[in-house]
């Protein structure tokens, strides 16, 4: 007999306006409330908040909201103070106060943990305060976009939410004024320049030594275009550097940017991540050494160790450190770190920390102490190597709270104990969050 295809019925999604009570915010910064027993996320809308919701998106276990009407606001719903708020993409809590995000934030990180290592409530002895900054002009580097109008003008500026679109951003209060201050010229420069059809994007990095920017170019610039660059940079005292492939980075003027922490001295390319909030890092880097407890007879493994951020202050104080990095050329920036700043006691090392490490030469080496840094997808690929050294502390940070009660599960189940947890502010205005954890040998 044959078969015949018969399609199956196209979902609707019920469209209905739907009054919702706001329970909490998700990692990201969503409200979350419950329809059908299932989780409704609606950006925009704030716990203890009553709206009248219409669905955009409906799947079997969780739906998504658009906000139709708030009936009732939070008592810490403030007004944002960006006037590009509702548009641009780049922060999604202005709504919300500074006080409320830090709480929203760290009532979410121990929502996490708690669900993963079945602990029912953590005391103030595992709880640690927040670490938190200034909620504006905080961030030290961030990438605008380019595009073309249609009068030949330039959109400069962060994306849309949920778009392609461009905001043109003329100033913007997340960022340090000294990225700020130097946005109108470069504007004008850029605007100018009579390549300006084939831009990409600029990045903008602060660093101790002054203002970077990097062109990101999908043509070859004419010399009068490279000419006003040059022109520019030395008007304004900028480090300025031409990408005309993913990359590949030129020096157009000045010297190579650095940052300073803990009396060490970091280099670095404009390409080279760093973290963006300067004061939560040395924050963040002082209750890690802090929460290992070092001593000076400490071997201290660093993964994920990227410039040395962590590895160098380490080496200030244990006996040996090593760092590992998947990143090449960033192993080579931290060895030269490391030898300017005269720490002849760290070694860095480039590896893949998501294959099977047990035959590199570090990896067969004693250590007593462990901190690690991954990337949001965690470090799921070296946790049973961690477990094989029998380490007496392990610090993870973490820039994904889901990865890390994820991989602290692993800890956990192996007999360690959770003995510290915090949250650190490192993105104020957005749901993001930076978490510490300390986990000991029971």
């Amino acid at each position: 007999m044959a078969r015949f295809f018969k399609p199956q019925k196209r979902k609707v999604t019920d469209n209905s306006h739907k009054e919702l009570h706001i329970r909490r915010l998700d990692h990201l910064g969503s409200g979350i409330a419950y329809w059908q027993d299932k989780p409704v996320f609606v950006e925009g809308a704030l716990p203890d908040e009553t709206v009248l919701v219409q669905l955009i998106e409906d799947k079997k276990q969780y739906a998504r909201g658009r906000v139709m009407k708030r009936l009732s606001d939070n008592v810490q719903r403030v007004k944002p103070k960006c006037p590009l708020y509702q548009q641009c993409g780049g922060c999604h809590l202005q709504h919300l106060s500074h006080e409320g995000q830090v709480a929203a934030k760290q009532a979410s990180l121990l929502e996490l943990m708690t669900k993963f290592s079945q602990v029912s409530e953590f005391g103030s002895d595992v709880v640690a305060e927040p670490v938190v900054s200034a909620p504006f002009g905080y961030r030290r580097c961030a990438r605008l976009g380019i595009m073309m109008d249609k009068k030949g003008g330039l959109q400069i500026g962060f994306r849309q939410k949920n778009s392609k679109v461009l905001v043109d951003v003329a100033h913007c209060p997340v960022l340090v004024d000294e990225l700020n201050d130097i946005l109108p010229s470069l504007r004008t420069l850029l605007t100018f320049l009579k390549s300006k059809k084939h831009l990409g994007h600029i990045e903008l990095i602060a660093a101790d030594n002054g203002p970077v920017v990097l062109l990101r170019h999908l043509s070859p610039l004419p010399k009068t275009d490279l000419d006003a660059i040059m022109s520019f940079s030395l008007q304004y005292n900028i480090m300025f550097y031409l990408e005309p492939e993913s990359g590949q980075v030129i020096s157009i003027n000045g010297e190579m940017p650095y940052y300073i922490l803990m009396d060490d001295k970091f280099t670095f390319s404009p390409k080279d991540f760093i973290q963006v909030n300067a004061n939560v890092n040395t924050a963040m880097v002082e209750q890690a050494l802090s929460w290992l407890d070092i001593q000076h007879n400490d071997r201290i493994l660093d993964l994920f160790c990227g410039l040395g951020n962590f590895s160098l202050p380490l080496a200030q104080k244990a006996e040996s450190v090593v760092g590992v990095e998947g990143i090449d050329d960033m192993v080579v920036r931290s060895e030269m770190n490391a030898k300017a700043n005269h720490r002849d006691n760290v070694t860095f090392y480039q590896a893949n920390l998501e294959e099977d490490v047990t035959q590199q030469a570090w990896a067969k080496a004693p250590f007593n102490k462990i901190l690690l840094d991954p990337a949001r997808a965690g470090a799921s690929g070296v946790m049973t190597h961690i477990l094989a050294l029998k380490p007496e502390r392990i610090v993870y940070v973490s820039c994904n709270p889901a990865t890390l009660a994820r991989d602290s599960k692993i800890l956990l189940d192996k007999g360690y104990q959770l003995a510290r947890l915090g949250m650190l502010d490192m993105f104020p205005q957005t749901g993001h969050l930076e978490s510490m954890a300390l986990f000991m040998k029971q």
